[in-house]
């Protein structure tokens, strides 16, 4: 799928790789979703599916966060207070943590929450705001959005298909 450059195409690429990502989420087995046998996200690490899933929503969450405080004028540290963008392993431990006394089914059930959220934030944005105007830096919010939901959807899919191909999963 092409990099989102609409509201369209991001509500689209969002909407589809999610899709795709729960379909592969619904077929893990419940008894492997604590195991650590993921390539992680910081060098020479391994992680879990419940991990993957705490991964992503706490991008999503950052994202919601950030809109928040920007609507209103405040001050946002990206990528989060206390890290750097060089620090996103870091980062990502700290998902991890955030969400590690949650059960796989109750991680799913954040994950689709979090998306809905962001797909409404979306749809309340107009193309400008979204593509024509800077939001961050050089970055506008709709690229912002697609790199911390459409992108990492499809990265985790295929992560999960690549893990249970070794496993001789279906």
């Amino acid at each position: 799928m092409a990099i989102p450059k609409d509201k369209d195409e991001l509500v689209k690429a969002i909407v589809d790789n999610y899709e795709k990502l729960t379909i592969e989420l619904s077929t893990v087995p419940i008894e492997f979703t604590t195991n650590k046998a993921l390539e992680g996200h910081s060098k020479n690490t391994l992680m879990s599916i419940n991990n993957l899933v705490a991964y992503l929503i706490g991008w999503g969450q950052l994202v919601l966060k950030w809109h928040d405080k920007k609507s209103k004028g405040l001050h946002i540290d990206f990528p989060e207070t206390g890290y750097q963008w060089n620090e996103l392993g870091l980062l990502a431990q700290k998902f991890y943590k955030d969400y590690e006394a949650e059960d796989f089914q109750m991680l799913v059930e954040i994950l689709d929450k979090t998306t809905k959220d962001i797909l409404e934030l979306v749809e309340g944005k107009t193309n400008k705001e979204l593509y024509e105007t800077a939001w961050y830096d050089k970055w506008t919010l709709g690229k912002m959005i697609q790199l911390n939901t459409s992108s990492p959807f499809k990265n985790a899919k295929d992560r999960i298909r690549k893990w249970k191909k070794i496993k001789q999963l279906p």
